[in-house]
């Protein structure tokens, strides 16, 4: 199965000054596109032997410090995390033909911007994540069902306190690639890159396809 990309182009004298600005101006081109779950991100990290590990989450922010989502501290992200505190990220907007990859280190958010993302979700998915333990293995997702059943009748009615095992974390970008196909496979691929030498600014490759 091959799809020939001819959606348009991405030039240098196209992009915007910055990795933020320009990952502003593609995230509105994937809402306004009316894309599913356009914040959907594939989130990749590691154990501490290296091992991969893959998964898709909900980015719930990005300024210029990096890109937030949130989890359970001691989920498998969350143990890989703590080992080795660096990750991968990929939102993958299929229908625009494009695609951004981020790599960089990783750090808890604080309190009140783990609230941030906590407090907004339906009662519902509250008691969800505060009753799983997740990553765990169960038995039957009836035992999952009881286990939320259980937390709704003794917790009072309205919002569900975060646990203190949930919490948000940010990936900190070293590099950001925007990857737009092209056709007959000569994709454009620009990347930002960290230049630590520069006094942490950030320099532009073109990357071959």
């Amino acid at each position: 199965m091959r799809r020939d990309y001819t959606a348009g182009r991405l030039r240098e004298e196209d992009l915007a000054a910055t990795w933020v600005e320009q990952f502003d101006r593609w995230f509105a081109d994937a809402v306004a596109a009316d894309l599913p779950e356009p914040n959907a991100v594939v989130a990749a990290t590691a154990d501490a032997d290296g091992a991969p590990d893959a998964r898709i989450v909900l980015m719930k922010g990005y300024d210029v410090s990096g890109f937030v989502f949130g989890t359970s501290y001691a989920s498998a992200k969350g143990a890989q995390l703590a080992a080795n505190p660096r990750a991968a990220l990929v939102f993958p907007w299929h229908a625009l033909q494009r695609q951004v990859r981020v790599a960089g280190r990783v750090e808890r958010v604080g309190d009140a911007a783990s609230d941030a993302i906590w407090d907004p979700r339906p009662r519902g998915s509250q008691l969800a994540a505060a009753a799983s333990v997740q990553s765990t293995v169960v038995d039957s997702w009836d035992e999952l069902a009881e286990r939320v059943r259980l937390l709704d009748e003794q917790t009072p009615p309205g919002p569900v306190p975060r646990p203190a095992a949930w919490g948000g974390y940010r990936v900190v970008p070293e590099r950001v690639e925007f990857w737009q196909g092209g056709a007959d496979r000569l994709h454009d691929r620009l990347r930002f890159v960290r230049d630590d030498e520069e006094g942490g600014g950030w320099i532009v490759q073109r990357l071959a396809p």
